[in-house]
């Protein structure tokens, strides 16, 4: 489930593993490791992989399928704005 996960993500961002690793500080090949479930990330790799797609550890690891963004910090205007994107988005 998480390697299923990581990569959906990568995907759904368009990110080839190669960006994807830059921004997380590690190989191309520990990212394809991760994909096809050859190893595991380590539990702080986990939270930074969470940060980096704004998604809590439970959605990785599988164990909810709420894929939530985390808007804490953001003022009530910028929360508003993308509130009016996922509409948009909603009503194609």
């Amino acid at each position: 489930m998480l390697n299923e996960n990581i990569k959906s993500l990568r995907l759904s961002y368009n990110l080839s593993q190669v960006e994807l690793a830059s921004a997380l500080g590690v190989s191309k090949q520990c990212i394809s490791n991760w994909e096809n479930d050859y190893i595991q990330p380590s539990v702080e790799m986990l939270i930074k992989i969470a940060k980096y797609f704004n998604v809590t550890t439970d959605y990785l690891l599988g164990l909810t399928g709420d894929n939530t963004v985390n808007m804490d910090g953001l003022t009530e205007k910028e929360i508003a704005h993308i509130k009016l994107l996922i509409a948009d988005l909603l009503n194609r």
